[in-house]
């Protein structure tokens, strides 16, 4: 018999807490279906996530290269579990996105994320704006991509504990 069910969620605005870092698990192994399906999907005519023969022949990196945009979407998506799961109001945007190495196929991407700043909205009563810093490495701690992300969270619900 159970005594009490435990719902999985993301954090409320007053749960979240500047400075911390919030370590996503599992990773995600990168895989050639992924780049294939990714950029074929989102219309990426890049031949570097392509072809492989013209990849191969490249300066510097001689191979295939994961699509940035799925390696991001990757990285923001493994957050969302532990982070904005129901909480989320909107997204409000991204800045300073960056990849600074390559991710291949085969690589695992691990994410971890950073609180950076919060504030309650001053037009939206019941809601706050988070700041996260998302920061992505492959399995050698290599860092392959960061960004920062504000999003629009709803505050713990009336009488709530957190």
């Amino acid at each position: 018999m159970t005594t009490h069910d435990i719902l999985q969620r993301g954090l409320y605005y007053e749960e979240f807490v500047v400075d911390a870092r919030y370590l996503h698990r599992p990773g995600r192994t990168a895989t050639e279906a992924d780049n294939v399906l990714f950029t074929t999907l989102t219309m990426n005519t890049q031949a570097l996530h392509l072809d492989a023969a013209f990849a191969d022949a490249q300066d510097p990196f001689r191979a295939r290269l994961m699509n940035s945009m799925w390696t991001l979407s990757t990285m923001v998506g493994s957050s969302v579990a532990q982070l904005t799961q129901g909480t989320l109001v909107a997204q409000l945007g991204f800045g300073d996105v960056a990849f600074p190495h390559p991710l291949f196929a085969g690589d695992t991407l691990y994410t971890e994320s950073v609180v950076v700043e919060k504030r309650l909205s001053s037009s939206r009563q019941g809601q706050g704006i988070v700041k996260i810093a998302h920061t992505g490495r492959n399995q050698d701690g290599t860092v392959v991509a960061t960004a920062v992300r504000s999003v629009l969270v709803r505050c713990l619900p009336e009488g709530a504990n957190a």
